[in-house]
């Protein structure tokens, strides 16, 4: 990744934190149960973007589709449990899978880091 690219992506993260937070957006109510997971999920895949990247592998292709699928695939799951009455228990394991796997990739990426 160039120097540019990563001063790029800092701003615009930047610039989507000072927006949300000037703004101050409200979900409707119904997107309760589904955003902690569907914020999980997008937290674990850039996680992994980042390991990816440290690790000199990373692909553009893999990252979207690993984000979008893992949002699209945890929304789901709370979706499903819900409409089996068990949409708690269903949270909370989509909530402790994608947990350990930001936790697992920060392990790593500390290994990475520090080596370096």
């Amino acid at each position: 990744m160039t120097r540019a690219a990563a001063i790029t992506g800092l701003v615009a993260i930047v610039v989507g934190v000072l927006a949300g937070l000037l703004a101050t957006p409200q979900p409707p109510g119904w997107l309760d149960p589904y955003l902690p997971v569907a914020v999980l999920a997008a937290v674990d895949a850039a996680v992994g973007g980042l390991r990816a990247a440290l690790e000199r592998v990373f692909s553009d292709r893999v990252f979207v589709v690993s984000f979008l699928s893992n949002v699209v695939l945890a929304v789901a799951l709370v979706a499903l449990g819900d409409a089996l009455g068990v949409g708690g228990a269903l949270s909370t394991a989509v909530l402790v899978v994608f947990g350990i796997r930001i936790f697992t990739n920060a392990g790593t990426i500390r290994r990475l880091v520090l080596k370096s």
